[in-house]
């Protein structure tokens, strides 16, 4: 039998392939200081989280999106305030430490510009997006973390929402209430967050909302700066582009398996970790994709082998090592089964010389 091949790379461009989202989400260098204002010990909060602590050592950090709802769900087993969220939302970032996204959006026109320029630059920042659905007097503005496995936590979801009110409120210099809030957590600290954004709060919802009236999208923002707009436009259009264009996810497993490859055979766990996802997301995703990674690691060896049995005067005992198989029989049948002949066989047919099996 031959190794099956990998429908993902015979596609090629196929657009489901390339619409995966990248999970990198950038914490700025100020976060420690911002955190210890708030009483948090970042290297305990890390610890807590199963987060190196070492991730600030040198400035400007990045995590996946597991690791980024682990750091946020760590924040009350370190001691964190029922509002800390809120309190995170509402506070203004240090001078010119914006993101890109929300820097754009707070020199919009209108609260409406202000959330069409998040929803279609936020990917930017993180796989997060924000949506917008006018319906009837009313603007239901949803956030959505795009490779969440767990439920959003409960400090995140407040400092979200209060990060939105926030840019409202600055944008407009004027303080325009929501008319509801739907969680999809359950009922709990409900006159807290009553208080704060003065509005109803319904709990265990289907969708993470916050819903205005529909008059909102037309406040304008004091802070509009249309030459600043202009001026931020060109690039952020170009970013999204480069993002779109960016390794799919079998271009990124393959890349892991080539570079663990040495000497052992590259686990899916090993190379879910150095994607910073879980296996399981890895295996879902690797189908959605069309492959799974059994295909796409006998698919890197098959290539690795043929490449050093063409180019190298490497032994089969030796190849076989470098591609992580425990003896040189298991390299042997597994080779014999790829291409119908033994790996010295197959080279010296490739060479026009004849050899022994």
């Amino acid at each position: 039998m031959k190794v099956p091949e990998d429908p993902a790379i015979a596609r090629g461009n196929n657009a489901s392939d390339h619409a995966m989202p990248v999970d990198v989400i950038p914490l700025p260098s100020w976060v420690p200081q911002g955190l210890a204002a708030f009483g948090i010990d970042v290297r305990r909060l890390l610890r807590a989280a199963g987060v190196p602590h070492t991730l600030f050592d040198n400035g400007k950090a990045h995590v996946s999106t597991r690791q980024f709802f682990a750091i946020w769900s760590a924040f009350e087993a370190v001691g964190a305030p029922p509002d800390f969220g809120l309190r995170v939302g509402s506070r203004e970032p240090p001078p010119g430490q914006y993101d890109i996204a929300t820097t754009v959006a707070m020199h919009s026109a209108t609260f409406g510009e202000a959330l069409a320029k998040l929803s279609r630059y936020k990917k930017l920042v993180c796989p997060e997006v924000l949506s917008v659905e006018t319906r009837g007097a009313e603007a239901r503005v949803q956030f959505q973390w795009l490779l969440a496995e767990v439920q959003v936590p409960a400090f995140l979801g407040d400092a979200t929402f209060a990060s939105l009110l926030r840019l409202l409120t600055r944008g407009t210099d004027k303080r325009i209430r929501p008319l509801r809030l739907e969680l999809t957590r359950p009922v709990r600290h409900a006159g807290m967050l009553k208080k704060h954004f003065g509005c109803e709060i319904r709990f265990n919802s289907p969708r993470e909302l916050m819903v205005f009236p529909k008059a909102a999208l037309d406040e304008p923002f004091r802070t509009h700066n249309p030459d600043l707009v202009d001026l931020m436009l060109p690039g952020l259009e170009s970013a999204l582009r480069k993002q779109g264009a960016g390794p799919t996810w079998v271009e990124q497993v393959r890349e892991s398996i080539v570079r663990r490859m040495r000497g052992q055979r590259p686990s899916i766990e090993a190379v879910a970790r150095d994607l910073c996802v879980s296996s399981r997301t890895l295996q879902r995703r690797l189908e959605g994709a069309g492959t799974t990674y059994q295909q796409l690691l006998d698919n890197v060896r098959l290539d690795t082998a043929r490449r050093l049995l063409a180019n190298t005067d490497l032994d089969a005992g030796e190849i076989a090592f470098l591609l992580g198989f425990e003896e040189l029989n298991s390299f042997t049948r597994a080779f014999h089964t790829w291409v119908g002949a033994p790996p010295m066989r197959w080279r010296a047919m490739r060479a026009g010389a004849p050899a022994a099996g």
